[in-house]
């Protein structure tokens, strides 16, 4: 592993005890740099590895759609480390007192988690670290290029990103050793865990049910690569931006969970050949996604109309007064009870499937700005519909895609106009003139869960 991808939190005084890896954001035992770290450390201790997930009720406004997915995924994952010798535990609770807890005690002589650009988790974080005395590293598995290494700033654009990351992605396009068979095994009663039970004792939101059409875990997701590099990248370039067909890789729920290493998908693409499909496709997958890691990083507004730019929030500041051709409250947004028919199917497809496609998100969020009575209304309420259905909702991609839509975050100014002052503007006949609405609304208007 790249040093570089390390970080330690906390020097401490090692144990006698097992080493943990406390998995959060990388829910995954393959291609994992943190967990390869990890084994490395108990290897040369000569301690047993044990696995932990907090799971966290309630989290950010997440439902029972999201939670399923991931503690599916966390019993392939529990399933994976069986044959390897290695423990895994599902806590439930808050990670500032469960974590501590769990290390005192199992007597637990390091840990290593992993990288997270969001507040809560860094918050959590460091409560951990102020409630142990024992080593505690850092290892950026979710990024190729580590964030913090990438850059030590908020980036303006993706322009002044892309050199950046361009200059240090072969250095960190390596190959990821085999997971190996654990040599040393705590002797301890096995803790399996089932997941409707872990549901249907789950406080969450139960409303917003799971899909079928995507189904989690490792396997999973390598299947859905294996089918996007066989079947939709070759016309990507082309067919990327038409909401009517099916070209995106719909990988996002599992890089989301963690559940598919980046790399790893950026390593299969790449040596599927060259082109402007695996060009186009790199560019989202690597620059444009770990810019909202080093956003989300770098400012802890990324939720808020303080994040945004200064020109952004002068011009939206100039604009409040102006009269809206709508004003839709949250309720009529989430039920896709608005004038527009393309509006109306975006957000249906998002309730319905769990995921929008990815063109349509922009014009979803700018018509929420339109028709909002405020820019912090409208930031609110995105982020409230994005988390509540969105299986890869509360992540920084869609943090900051959101910010991008009615903030600015990563553009430019543009001629100004009422409402939106500077902010980059999509209309309803822009779209109709790039794709086949009318098939994408009927798609979406009849689109179930399945």
């Amino acid at each position: 592993m790249k040093t570089e991808r390390l970080t330690i939190l906390k020097q401490g005084k090692l144990a006698k005890g097992p080493v943990v890896y406390w998995m959060s954001r990388d829910q995954r035992a393959n291609d994992n740099w943190a967990f390869l770290y990890a084994q490395k450390l108990a290897i040369e201790l000569e301690s047993p590895l044990t696995v932990i997930f907090c799971l966290v009720p309630g989290f950010l406004g997440a439902t029972l759609r999201q939670y399923s997915f991931m503690i599916k995924g966390l019993k392939s994952v529990q399933k994976e480390l069986e044959g390897k010798n290695i423990e895994f535990r599902l806590l439930t609770g808050s990670p500032e007192r469960e974590i501590p807890e769990f290390i005192s005690k199992n007597a637990v002589s390091a840990v290593v988690t992993d990288f997270d650009p969001l507040k809560i988790k860094r918050e959590w974080k460091k409560s951990v670290q102020e409630n142990t005395e024992i080593p505690f590293y850092e290892v950026d598995a979710h990024n190729i290029v580590p964030c913090r290494y990438a850059s030590d700033k908020q980036e303006w654009a993706a322009y002044t990103f892309r050199p950046k990351i361009n200059r240090l992605l072969d250095e960190f396009m390596d190959d990821f050793p085999e997971l190996s068979p654990h040599p040393y095994k705590r002797k301890v009663a096995r803790a399996d865990f089932e997941p409707d039970s872990v549901l249907d004792g789950l406080a969450c939101d139960k409303s917003v049910k799971p899909v079928e059409w995507i189904k989690p875990g490792e396997e999973n997701a390598r299947l859905m690569l294996k089918t996007f590099i066989e079947e939709k990248l070759p016309g990507y370039a082309e067919l990327r931006n038409n909401p009517a067909l099916d070209y995106q890789s719909n990988l996002s729920p599992y890089l989301h969970f963690g559940q598919i290493s980046a790399q790893r998908v950026a390593l299969e693409v790449s040596g599927a050949g060259s082109g402007d499909s695996i060009k186009a496709f790199l560019e989202e997958l690597i620059v444009r996604r770990e810019l909202s890691d080093n956003f989300c990083y770098n400012n802890p507004d990324y939720d808020s109309f303080a994040g945004f730019p200064d020109w952004a929030r002068k011009s939206l500041n100039e604009h409040r007064q102006d009269l809206r051709p709508r004003i839709y409250t949250p309720e009529e947004f989430e039920n896709g009870r608005t004038h527009d028919d393309l509006w109306n199917a975006a957000q249906l497809e998002m309730v319905n499937r769990g995921k929008m496609h990815g063109y349509m998100r922009m014009y979803w969020a700018k018509k929420i700005l339109e028709w909002s009575e405020t820019p912090e209304e409208a930031q609110k309420t995105a982020i409230y519909l994005n988390d509540r259905y969105e299986l890869d909702g509360r992540d920084p991609n869609g943090y900051t895609g959101i910010a991008w839509s009615i903030g600015g975050v990563h553009d430019r100014a543009w001629p100004g106009r009422p409402v939106f002052g500077k902010i980059r503007y999509m209309s309803y006949n822009g779209l109709k003139s790039k794709f086949d609405t009318d098939r994408y609304a009927e798609k979406c208007l009849n689109s179930t869960m399945e």
